[in-house]
């Protein structure tokens, strides 16, 4: 792309940070530019971000409604999978999927409430008094 045609569209960040980009210039080199954004990669955030609202809004109604604990509400509240949450506490994924019972989070230690909540950068109060 050349460097007259660097998108400079607003963006969701354009007031904070801009983007640098190869472009090339008059000799046909490439070199490094700033943009404010891109419309098309704005809409691309925009439509990703609405997918994570829906997910955490679904999940906490799946708490609210007593199907889910809230173990799983600040899984998808904090953006991590079965993998990343493994990797920050500890726990095997296998337990973690059983800890989203609600019947089964109730029974947890205070020990594997606070790894969860640590995870979570949340107290374990938070945790345990979450109802959706």
């Amino acid at each position: 792309m050349k460097k007259e045609d660097l998108p400079q569209d607003p963006g969701a960040l354009d007031k904070f940070t801009r983007e640098v980009c190869y472009v090339k210039n008059d000799e046909g080199k490439y070199e490094t530019a700033l943009s404010k954004g891109w419309d098309v990669k704005k809409q691309a955030l925009d439509s990703a971000w609405e997918e994570v609202n829906e997910r955490v809004e679904d999940a906490r109604k799946a708490v609210a409604n007593g199907e889910k604990s809230p173990v799983y509400y600040f899984m998808e509240l904090r953006l991590m999978d079965l993998p990343v949450l493994s990797g920050y506490t500890g726990i095997f994924p296998f337990f973690i999927k059983r800890h989203f019972k609600p019947s089964v989070f109730k029974g947890l230690s205070e020990r594997k409430l606070e790894k969860y909540a640590k995870a979570f950068d949340i107290t374990v109060d938070e945790l345990k008094n979450f109802k959706g």
